[in-house]
């Protein structure tokens, strides 16, 4: 089984989205109970979709156990910062072109988030970042073509 890498922040997020789900399924079993009291289970709409509520619970409980399973938690923050782009890093990139800053962290693909800065280590930007250090110039491949950064900062926050 090949490990996934995970922020420290990714994993609290999963454990607790796993928390409030594994807190739903008694609730969801006390729905269907209700629901089978009430009769017919061919036409008993309650029913139906109580049961359709725990197919779904349990399904987001495995995929979570699953996610977490085969993790790799990375926590950057104990790492001696060297100046160079690794997983989990935060770096700030000046456009060359635009003079524009971009800020982005380095996360897992379940954790990306481009409106939050966080950004997969398989998305082009990071591919290109990943080994490079502060003060380094970089050509990276988008998909709206070739962007040239300058990287500015390099933060292991």
């Amino acid at each position: 089984m090949e490990k996934v890498p995970m922020t420290l922040r990714g994993e609290q997020k999963l454990r607790e989205e796993l928390e409030v789900l594994l807190k739903r399924r008694p609730l969801i079993s006390a729905a269907i109970a209700e629901a089978r009291e009430l009769g017919d289970l061919k036409e008993n709409a309650e029913y139906h979709a109580a049961r359709e509520e725990q197919g779904i619970c349990e399904a987001q409980i495995r995929d979570i156990e699953y996610k977490l399973s085969v993790a790799q938690v990375i926590d950057v923050t104990k790492m001696e910062n060297t100046g160079k782009i690794i997983f989990g890093t935060t770096v700030t990139l000046i456009d060359m072109d635009t003079d524009e800053e971009a800020r982005y962290q380095i996360v897992g693909e379940d954790e990306a988030n481009i409106k939050a800065g966080r950004i997969s280590v398989s998305s082009p930007i990071a591919r290109g970042l990943i080994g490079k250090l502060e003060g380094d110039e970089v050509i990276i491949s988008t998909p709206g073509g070739d962007k040239d950064y300058e990287i500015d900062k390099v933060e292991y926050i």
